[in-house]
C-alpha cells in the first residue's frame, strides 16, 4: 500500500503541476507563459519523472529485504531508514534538475541556442553531448540496471523458496498452505515482471533519443520528441493502475463501482478486506 501511495503522490503531481502546461505546448505548439516559467516547468517535469524513477527503484530495494531476507527486513527497512530513502528519492532529483535547467549546463556549446530562447513562443529542450549521457546513465540506464538486478535475484530467491516448500510438503495442511505461497510467489512476480516492462517500455524511447539527438546534430523531429515525452508520461498514469489493480481490495472495490453495486444501501456493510489478503 505503502509503494502504491508513493509512486501515486508523485505520479499525481507530475500530472498536476506538468502535464496541463505540456498539453498547451504540445496543441498549440506554442509556449506562451514565458522562457523564466518554462525554466521552472521544465525543472518541475524533469525533477518529477526522475523522483518517480527513484521511487521504483526504492521500491525494489524494499521488495529484494522482504522477499530476499525477510528475517532481516525489519531491522534494515525501518522508519528512519524509508525516510532516508524518501529525502534521497526527493532531493537529489530536485538538486539536479533545478541546478542543471537555471543553470543552462546543458544548454552549453550548442549554436543557435540563445537564438531560441529569445524566440518568446519557444520553450526549447536540447541536452548537450555531455548531459545527455549524464542523463540518460543518472535518469535511466542506472536505475533500470538496479531495478533489473534486484528483480532478477528476486526471482531466484522465489524460485528456491518454492523448490524448498514443495520438498518440504507431508501433509494435506502444509500443502495448502504452500499452494497459497506459491499463488503469492507468482502473484509478486507477475507484478514486478509488468512494472519493469511498463518502465522500459515507456522511458527507453525517450532517454535514448535524448542520448543520440546531440550526436545526429539535433535532427530529431520535434514532433516525434514530443510524442515520445508523452509515452514517457504514459508510466506515471500506468504506475499507480499497476500496484493499484493488484490488491485484491482495489478490485473488489472497483468492481462494486463498475457494476452499480455501490448505490445500494448493503454496499455501506461490504467486505472488502479477506483475511488472507
Amino acid at each position: 500500500m505503502e509503494a502504491a501511495l508513493k509512486i501515486s503522490v508523485t505520479d499525481f503531481l507530475l500530472g498536476f503541476l506538468v502535464m496541463p502546461y505540456s498539453m498547451i505546448r504540445s496543441v498549440e505548439n506554442c509556449w506562451y507563459f514565458g522562457i523564466t516559467f518554462c525554466k521552472i516547468h521544465y525543472s518541475f517535469d524533469l525533477m518529477l519523472c526522475l523522483v518517480s524513477i527513484f521511487h521504483l527503484c526504492s521500491i525494489a530495494v524494499d521488495r529484494f529485504y522482504a522477499i530476499c531476507y525477510p528475517l532481516h527486513y525489519s531491522l534494515k527497512m525501518t522508519i528512519p531508514t524509508v525516510r532516508q530513502l524518501i529525502v534521497v528519492c526527493w532531493s537529489v532529483p530536485a538538486s539536479f534538475a533545478f541546478g542543471v535547467v537555471f543553470s543552462e549546463a546543458y544548454a552549453s556549446g550548442i549554436e543557435d541556442y540563445e537564438l531560441l530562447v529569445a524566440c518568446s513562443s519557444s520553450c526549447p529542450v536540447m541536452f548537450n553531448k555531455l548531459w545527455g549521457v549524464v542523463l540518460f546513465s543518472f535518469g535511466f540506464f542506472i536505475p533500470g540496471s538496479v531495478m533489473i538486478g534486484i528483480y532478477a535475484k528476486i526471482f531466484q530467491v522465489s524460485k528456491k523458496h518454492l523448490r524448498v516448500m514443495k520438498s518440504r510438503s507431508e501433509n494435506v495442511g502444509e500443502e495448502k498452505h504452500n499452494q497459497v505461497s506459491k499463488s503469492k510467489d507468482r502473484k509478486a512476480a507477475k507484478t514486478l515482471s509488468i512494472v519493469m516492462g511498463v518502465f522500459l517500455l515507456c522511458w527507453l524511447p525517450c532517454f535514448f533519443t535524448i542520448l543520440i539527438d546531440p550526436f545526429i546534430g539535433f535532427s530529431t523531429p520535434e514532433v516525434l520528441f514530443d510524442a515520445l515525452t508523452w509515452f514517457a508520461y504514459i508510466n506515471s498514469i500506468c504506475n499507480p493502475l499497476i500496484y493499484g489493480f493488484f490488491y485484491p481490495w482495489f478490485q473488489k472495490a472497483l468492481r462494486y463501482i463498475l457494476i452499480g453495486n455501490i448505490f445500494h444501501s448493503q454496499s455501506c456493510t461490504a467486505k472488502l478486506f479477506l483475511e488472507n489478503q
